[in-house]
């Protein structure tokens, strides 16, 4: 079974108050790291950001506001498309202020990404791997020989 999926979507990006333009997002779902999607937004080859997103949270953007913080999603039923909106806070930069982007994307492609990765993890079966962990830190912190 592939437990790997990935897209590229072609998605607007805004930038302050600037006008939209496109860029590319790769988005990458991995069932190793069952509750996370992986974007890379990228132009003329160039990779402009890496975000890691709460795979449930990006579902639930598509049909409501969610998200505090750095990185926030809601739908936009402003355009002329079905879109969802992304907005990422980045880290502060030197003239005041911190990075700003939104990105909006044609919904139905995130959703038909996110149908794609609930086939290879379904919601709610996500198996962090915890009990994992802690068994090989213990293993590891246990003094060898007698």
């Amino acid at each position: 079974m592939n437990t790997f999926v990935h897209t590229s979507l072609v998605v607007q990006l805004r930038s302050g108050a600037a006008d939209r333009f496109p860029v590319l997002a790769h988005l990458s779902y991995d069932a190793d790291d069952p509750f996370a999607v992986t974007v890379a937004f990228s132009h003329d080859g160039r990779i402009l950001a890496r975000w890691q997103l709460d795979r449930e949270m990006l579902g639930d953007g598509l049909v409501r506001s969610v998200g505090v913080g750095d990185v926030r999603f809601a739908p936009e039923p402003d355009g002329p498309w079905q879109e969802v909106r992304m907005e990422f806070h980045g880290d502060a930069h030197p003239e005041a202020g911190r990075h700003h982007a939104v990105v909006f994307a044609w919904a139905p492609a995130v959703a038909a990404f996110l149908r794609q990765t609930h086939r290879v993890v379904a919601p709610g079966t996500e198996n962090a791997g915890v009990d994992d962990f802690l068994a090989e830190l213990f293993t590891e912190s246990r003094p060898h020989g007698g």
